[in-house]
């Protein structure tokens, strides 16, 4: 990548030209043909592989490339809106896309280098971006088994990785592992390719549809244009990964509402002791479809604000001021920690109390709301919220700065337990 070409980015990135409208009116035709076959796929577990390339196809991979370079130009928070909107429609394909969409974003960020032009021309291709860092074992997080050496000019990686969210429909895997002299590297690596084993053992009782089980690899070939220092990877990589956690909830909990009160309102026959025969008209039945409103209000809300302030950090650092960067980091952090409550407590209250206003027959397995509530605490267990509610009190009452405002390249912020 040229000096001029990376200044115009920084250029381009620092000034976003598309409006949240116009990008809805693009992808929500794609959502809504994807959301018509999500309880179908849920039931049998069926992989999206076809709904995955509509999305590609559609651009969606490349929403916060510049739009003179092939993208939509959209901004983080309009990224994760949009993000939360195909949650809504099927939070397992909007869960695929989190490790490509955080890999764009990282070389938008990337300091001037030729592979970044590379990859630019890759995602315009259509090409797709899957894997994960965190290691297949019960070892401490900083304790990084995969290792990545060099001989005769060709890189190669072997380990064992775990959570390779996406990895099933992804041309390139992003890996993290140590090099000869113990430095954090990671790789792009094909995955098609002798040395390279996926397994779908993905055992979670939720999202059962996003590839996150294990990925397997024996001197496998790094890519030439895909060996990145960890410390150049760009800093609010744990907060963008855990930002698309949180959008995909926001969805599920929108989803939520709507099949509830859809249920209610095609209920033929309330309880005794209801205050009106029709469900639907019931004063109590309607309270609590109306709470459950203000809950995805509130996650909307959260997800909304809290993506503004990563916009505000990606801001600073195009136009190459240290300091504000900085300052961002540890806004976005703070802000990223509240989030993470309120949208995780709106998605399981909305998932699990939808049924207060139902009757019975709203738990058969061919409804299928129960997905909601699965697939929202499998996803609220990858980043346990107690922990960012004690950072949140220790830098409310101490000024302590939340950890997390820097990178953190061990373990991206939400990649499981």
């Amino acid at each position: 990548m040229t000096a001029s070409t990376s200044t115009g980015l920084r250029s381009l990135l620092a000034a976003p030209d598309a409006g949240y409208e116009s990008l809805s009116a693009t992808y929500q035709p794609v959502f809504d043909r994807i959301g018509e076959g999500n309880l179908a796929r849920e039931r049998a577990r069926e992989f999206p592989y076809e709904q995955v390339r509509q999305l590609v196809d559609a651009g969606f991979s490349r929403l916060r490339i510049p739009r003179e370079l092939g993208g939509d130009g959209a901004t983080l928070q309009q990224l994760f809106r949009l993000l939360a909107d195909l949650g809504a429609a099927d939070p397992n394909v909007a869960h695929i896309f989190r490790n490509h969409l955080a890999f764009v974003e990282d070389r938008l960020n990337a300091p001037e280098h030729p592979a970044t032009e590379i990859w630019l021309d890759r995602f315009r291709r259509g090409e797709f971006v899957g894997g994960g860092w965190t290691e297949a074992s019960n070892a401490k997080f900083g304790d990084i088994g995969t290792r990545i050496s060099t001989v005769d000019g060709v890189t190669r990686v072997t380990g064992e990785k775990f959570y390779a969210t996406g990895s099933l429909y992804a041309d390139w895997l992003d890996v993290i592992g140590k090099d000869a002299d113990d430095r954090l590297i990671t790789v792009l690596v094909a995955r098609h390719q002798p040395g390279v084993t996926l397994v779908d053992d993905w055992a979670g009782f939720g999202q059962q549809t996003t590839a996150s089980g294990s990925a397997r690899y024996r001197d496998a070939v790094v890519d030439e244009h895909g060996l990145f220092p960890a410390e150049e990877r760009f800093a609010y990589q744990g907060l963008f990964y855990q930002t698309a956690l949180l959008a995909v909830l926001t969805g599920i909990a929108r989803a939520a509402f709507r099949d509830g009160a859809a249920a209610l309102r095609r209920r033929p026959r309330n309880y005794p002791l209801g205050i009106d025969e029709v469900p639907a008209r019931d004063p109590l039945l309607q309270q609590r479809i109306g709470v459950l409103a203000t809950r995805v209000f509130a996650a909307e809300a959260a997800l909304e604000k809290q993506a503004a302030t990563l916009d505000a950090v990606a801001e600073a650092h195009f136009l190459q001021d240290a300091e504000a960067e900085q300052q961002a980091l540890v806004q976005a952090t703070v802000r990223t920690h509240e989030a993470q409550t309120v949208v995780i407590e709106a998605a399981l209250e909305v998932t699990g109390t939808v049924f207060d206003a139902l009757g019975a027959s709203a738990t058969a397995v061919g409804a299928g709301l129960d997905r909601h509530w699965r697939n929202a605490r499998t996803l609220a267990s990858h980043n346990p919220r107690v922990f960012k509610e004690r950072v949140l009190g220790d830098y409310y009452v101490n000024g302590t700065p939340p950890a997390g405002g820097s990178n953190s390249f061990l373990r991206p912020q939400g990649q499981g337990a």
